[in-house]
């Protein structure tokens, strides 16, 4: 249904295998029971996991979807700030949190649950971009549009919903559900990172075009995407993949991302290294991260390590993750060593 982007994209599947060199040096982790809520009855969430994570200076902004009961899932978006230190130092596990609820279900959009935001800045401002599980979502005679990605902006430390990207409008009919969203400014155009689940039960991981103007509504309003291309397709030993991380800009004209490969419903990580042409230049030719601590293999949804967030300090990247949709972790990796696995692995 999509086109994808060159045919150098096209040749991304045939080169990576289902072997796992797991590079990620382990940190601290956080877990529901020492997480409080602020101004809220219920002051401990049942669960928190999937976090985006923004390091501003020596601060971190940790964004964790958290859950307050099991009946339906629904899930909100609550705001943990820590120095930096505290996630290299490994002294965050011990510790009792505060946490403040940023982004609740509050529309037609996201009633059933606002779910694995993804953080990034885009001329100047913070973007939050989130799944919104929409009215639809149990509702069993409508199977299609059931998710939508949904971006919020940070104005004075208050996150403000703006826009819900929606698909063309001939498309529109075949959507099961969009998820593994984020966006970004890819060398002059802001792109939509998102992986729409068709009908035809494909999943698309897929780049598409978003106006300036569609970021900065005042009201949430529905925007339509443009020029959505198919980025890559899952290798034969995979049954789908997704995005994972933001973009990292490591040169002149090339961004370092962090993606999920699902096989028997164990979540790996790989890397990529995309050019403002959205052409994949580089692979890691093996998964750089699997399930392996007991907290990654044993939770609500087991064998499950996926990244959110990532940010470079010093010569490393610090990235945020949900380990078994049971707690967040945090893992470290050496950029020198993973540029060099990647530049050893050229499209």
């Amino acid at each position: 249904m999509l086109k994808i982007v060159s045919e150098r994209n096209t040749g991304v599947k045939e080169v990576r295998n289902s072997k796992t060199f797991d590079i990620v040096r382990r940190m601290g982790v956080i877990t529901a029971d020492k997480v409080r809520l602020k101004r809220h009855p219920v002051s401990k969430p049942v669960t928190i996991f999937n976090p985006a994570l923004m390091i501003e200076g020596d601060k971190a902004s940790i964004y964790g979807r958290i859950i307050l009961g099991y009946f339906t899932y629904a899930s909100a978006v609550a705001e943990i700030t820590v120095s930096v230190d505290d996630i290299l130092s490994e002294t965050i596990s011990e510790r009792y949190l505060t946490a403040e609820i940023k982004l609740i279900p509050d529309n037609r959009f996201d009633i059933w649950g606002v779910e694995d935001p993804r953080v990034s800045e885009v001329d100047g401002n913070l973007f939050m971009t989130y799944c919104g599980r929409t009215v639809n979502y149990f509702d069993a005679s409508k199977r299609a549009n059931r998710t939508f990605p949904i971006a919020a902006i940070r104005e004075n430390g208050i996150w403000r919903k703006t826009c819900v990207f929606r698909l063309p409008v001939e498309f529109r009919d075949f959507l099961v559900s969009d998820k593994d969203a984020f966006i970004c400014r890819v060398g002059d155009r802001i792109r939509l990172f998102h992986r729409p689940h068709m009908m035809d039960e494909r999943f698309y991981l897929a780049a598409s075009e978003v106006s300036d103007d569609a970021l900065h509504m005042r009201d949430l309003t529905e925007v339509s995407v443009s020029n959505t291309h198919l980025i890559c397709e899952r290798a034969k030993f995979e049954e789908r993949i997704g995005w994972g991380t933001p973009p990292i800009k490591v040169a002149k004209d090339e961004y370092l991302l962090l993606l999920h490969g699902i096989s028997m419903e164990i979540y790996r990580v790989f890397a990529v290294l995309m050019n403002e042409n959205l052409e994949i230049t580089a692979v890691s030719p093996h998964y750089i991260m699997e399930p392996r601590e007991n907290y990654e293999v044993y939770g609500d949804r087991p064998f499950v390590v996926f990244p959110c967030g990532a940010q470079v300090v010093d010569d490393e990247i610090i990235i945020s993750y949900g380990a078994a949709d049971s707690a967040i972790g945090f893992g470290v990796i050496d950029l020198s060593e993973l540029l060099s696995i990647l530049d050893s692995n050229r499209i």
